[in-house]
């Protein structure tokens, strides 16, 4: 039998297993953590790596929250009770090198009581250059764990991610999607709430490999001025739909999170160019181009 404890305890441990592995790949940066305390009850702490080799700016947090919800996310979830337990580890890295794309994963545990809880989460990447190849091996990758766990779980959750990561006043995708879920539950899946767990734990553990071999592709490409602007009006496209589609940042600044750490997803330097549009024939043109939805990447 799971519970909150050993659910958030595993989730501070994927945490751990991540950050060391990142701390490798990138063999110069080292993260810096800050463990604090939210007000209205528990905590978490924020890690973050700065100035790599690899990596300019990343983040991968571990939360463990607990307090009474504000009347809009009572209403929002359909609930009469106001004290929530929330955990979870969420993950976004942005690099240096225009060719490696930007990651982000989150994990996370949401409780009620015993009758009113779920497991939420989901990896999606955002290359600043779709390379087919890249995204045919991510969608292998997040296929195979969903797989493992449930046949629908795959087709199911790449159409969530495809809808959820669209950012809708552009009319483009924020990325190449990835999975997306919410509201897990025996009921809606079939599975019990420790296989549930499993498939969680699963799909964090899958991030440290699926990455690295990403960036190991990419990391040494040589880049242009023109290919690292291109970068900073992408980053810019990422920061608009963090900031107005979001729902994990909506909740943690409705639950009084912790700003510094609901905003760590922000990339350190992005950029916004007047009605800018790409050359025709070109690489961004090209990437423009496969920011859809429903693209099957994997032949």
């Amino acid at each position: 039998m799971i519970d909150r404890i050993k659910i958030a305890e595993t989730y501070k441990t994927i945490q751990d297993e991540i950050c060391q592995a990142l701390e490798q790949l990138d063999g110069s940066a080292t993260f810096e953590e800050e463990v604090w305390e939210r007000e209205g009850g528990g905590g978490g702490r924020t890690r973050i790596i700065q100035n790599g080799n690899i990596f300019e700016k990343g983040g991968v947090n571990f939360s463990a929250v607990h307090g009474k919800l504000s009347e809009q996310i009572k209403k929002s979830f359909g609930v009469d009770e106001d004290e929530f337990f929330a955990t979870g580890v969420s993950i976004v890295i942005h690099p240096n090198n225009p060719f490696v794309p930007i990651i982000h994963m989150n994990i996370r545990y949401f409780e009620l009581n015993e009758q009113i809880r779920w497991f939420g989460g989901g990896i999606d990447l955002t290359p600043h250059y779709v390379l087919e190849e890249d995204a045919q091996f991510f969608h292998q990758q997040l296929k195979n764990v969903c797989d493992a766990n449930h046949p629908d779980f795959y087709k199911d959750f790449k159409k969530w991610a495809d809808d959820y990561f669209y950012v809708r006043h552009r009319e483009e995708t924020r990325g190449i999607g990835g999975i997306f879920y919410d509201k897990l539950t025996p009921e809606k899946t079939g599975l019990s709430y420790e296989d549930i767990f499993i498939f969680s734990c699963e799909l964090g553990r899958s991030f440290t490999p699926t990455y690295t071999e990403l960036v190991n592709r990419n990391r040494n490409k040589v880049y242009s001025d023109s290919n690292k602007n291109w970068q900073y009006l992408r980053r810019g496209r990422y920061v608009e739909f963090n900031l107005v589609w979001d729902s994990g940042t909506k909740f943690g600044l409705e639950t009084n999170g912790r700003i510094e750490s609901i905003l760590m997803s922000l990339p350190p330097q992005a950029n916004w160019a007047y009605d800018f549009h790409p050359e025709e024939g070109s690489e961004e043109a090209k990437t423009l181009s496969l920011l859809k939805k429903d693209i099957n990447w994997i032949n």
